[in-house]
């Protein structure tokens, strides 16, 4: 090739349209990857599962409980699954979507249970602060759980007669 004109310094030389069309192939490329991964998000499906979250911790102190007895119920009020938390007060379950009530027991406290909705990829969190039970106290555990229950079937009421009235 040395009498085509070609020599080793002409062709480590970079030129104009060697770095443009370099350029151009990367951008094509990402251009392309782009679009796939596009693709792809597009067409999977979103995850029916999420992750709940729940820390027990004492109402005094603000320290974790330790092992409480935690039931996650269905809608149908049937037990999903119960859980024991460790030395930390915390517990992780993977639920489908929906709504769940969190039961948390423990013989040295008052019982408490929430609802929360867990959704599709995400993680819901609930902190629960127990409340000591003192000598002769479960009357006024049971006193508010029932004030718990009042509150809300009367907010599920309040809530459904406003949507009649839309």
């Amino acid at each position: 090739m040395p009498g085509a004109g070609w020599t080793r310094e002409r062709m480590l030389k970079p030129t104009l349209s060697g770095m443009q069309s370099m350029i151009g192939l990367v951008a094509g490329l990402f251009s392309v990857a782009g679009g796939l991964y596009t693709g792809v998000q597009y067409f999977t499906r979103a995850p029916d599962t999420g992750e709940l979250v729940a820390v027990v911790r004492d109402a005094r102190t603000d320290r974790p409980v330790l092992g409480p007895n935690v039931e996650i119920l269905g809608a149908d009020d049937t037990i999903v699954t119960t859980l024991g938390a460790g030395d930390s007060g915390q517990v992780r379950a993977r639920l489908h979507e929906g709504v769940y009530r969190v039961r948390v027991t423990h013989p040295s406290y008052a019982p408490d249970t929430r609802r929360i909705r867990v959704g599709g990829g995400q993680t819901a969190e609930l902190r629960i602060q127990l409340a000591p039970r003192g000598p002769g106290s479960s009357q006024p555990a049971v006193v508010a759980g029932a004030a718990r229950a009042v509150n809300e079937g009367v907010g599920t009421v309040r809530r459904f007669l406003e949507g009649l009235g839309r």
